[in-house]
């Protein structure tokens, strides 16, 4: 799906709050290859996140904080707070729940935020 968005084919995303027709939370899933790392950071000023690896492992910055992630590692992102994946060395497999869509109102995205 990411790729039919401009995004690269190292990050596949699904997102299941239409699917699933949930009207209290967001659910979206994201495959992130090996070594990817997100082209941009996001932040949420009114929800909050909760990102969990099903598989391999990711790291994840947090405003200037960098968090390794492990199979069945979570963290829980507070609104306000800038965020961005990065897959390890075999890549990783995220959940990430949340507050319904806010269409966009709520998200604030920034290219190339994460720069080693």
């Amino acid at each position: 799906m990411a790729p039919e968005f401009g995004l690269s084919p190292g990050l596949e995303s699904r997102f299941a709050r239409k699917p699933l027709e949930l009207e209290q939370s967001g659910l979206s899933y994201f495959k992130l290859g090996p070594g990817f790392r997100t082209p941009f950071g996001h932040r949420h000023e009114e929800q909050e996140e909760v990102y969990l690896v099903i598989s391999g492992s990711a790291r994840v910055k947090l405003d200037d904080e960098v968090v390794e992630l492990k199979q069945w590692d979570a963290v829980r992102i507070p609104a306000g707070t800038m965020r961005a994946l990065e897959g390890g060395p075999d890549g990783a497999e995220v959940l990430a729940f949340g507050a319904p869509n806010t269409d966009n109102k709520d998200v604030q995205m920034e290219q190339g935020w994460w720069s080693d």
